[in-house]
């Protein structure tokens, strides 16, 4: 149940904190972790769950908006870079990226929690 409960708060203090404020695009890095230091959890289980969170936010936020203008940009984008126009493996390479921070960002804060 705490596996759970951390994937669906850090998916939404991560909308959240990118919806109501101004910061930077990695903030989503502070709602892991301050998450994941809340809720004890095996190391793994933090891993996952910040993972498994921004994996899926990001890949539903910007399907979002990519289908909104017709994937103008995304195939663009994916033409300069080595992905033949692939305009979904992008969105698949973005969401693993911000997955990878949040599930290292995730991690970091139950280690912290398990020295304190």
């Amino acid at each position: 149940m705490k596996f759970i409960t951390a994937i669906i708060l850090t998916a939404l203090l991560t909308y959240a904190i990118g919806l109501f404020t101004n910061l930077p695009w990695y903030s989503f890095v502070f709602c892991a972790f301050i998450v994941s230091f809340a809720i004890p959890q095996k190391s793994w289980k933090a891993f996952v769950s910040g993972f498994v969170a921004v994996f899926l936010l990001w890949i539903v936020l910007v399907m979002i908006i990519d289908n909104a203008n017709e994937h103008i940009l995304s195939k663009k984008v994916a033409e300069i870079l080595p992905l033949n126009g692939n305009y979904f493996l992008l969105i698949l390479i973005t969401g693993l990226i911000g997955g990878l921070l949040a599930g290292m960002s995730a991690l970091t804060g139950c280690f912290l929690r398990k020295i304190k």
